[in-house]
């Protein structure tokens, strides 16, 4: 059983940065495809962006396209997501995912979830 705990979240103003952390309790982290997903007041989930196994690949949402980047560090069992150019959209509970068989912007393909950390863009 993966376990998944995200931090680095918080109060920034529009146009401003953020740095959200995925800390995985396995060593195996490696084994696994990593992604993000949020999830605003009143709307389902979405995805954020995804990166696969050896951190090679990448995909992102449009919607953040050009201002977030995903990235990993195996040998310290973490994942990042580096959000420039916040926007009040952008406000949202952030939640990492992982899986080993697959990657991409699909939530129901993801079988190891961390609990979320809160993201507030406002003036």
């Amino acid at each position: 059983q993966l376990q998944l705990v995200e931090s680095g979240g918080g109060l920034v103003r529009p146009g401003g940065s953020l740095r959200l952390s995925c800390a995985a309790s396995r060593s195996t982290f490696s084994t696994y495809a990593l992604a993000w997903f949020r999830q605003a007041p009143g709307k389902e989930r979405e995805f954020v962006a995804a990166i696969n196994w050896s951190g090679r690949s990448t995909n992102y949402a449009d919607s953040v396209k050009g201002r977030f980047t995903i990235s990993r560090d195996n040998a310290k069992n973490t994942m990042f997501l580096q959000m420039n150019s916040l926007k009040p959209e952008d406000t949202a509970v952030y939640s990492c995912a992982a899986d080993r068989a697959r990657w991409g912007v699909d939530a129901s393909w993801y079988d190891y979830w961390g609990q979320g950390t809160q993201v507030t863009v406002s003036s």
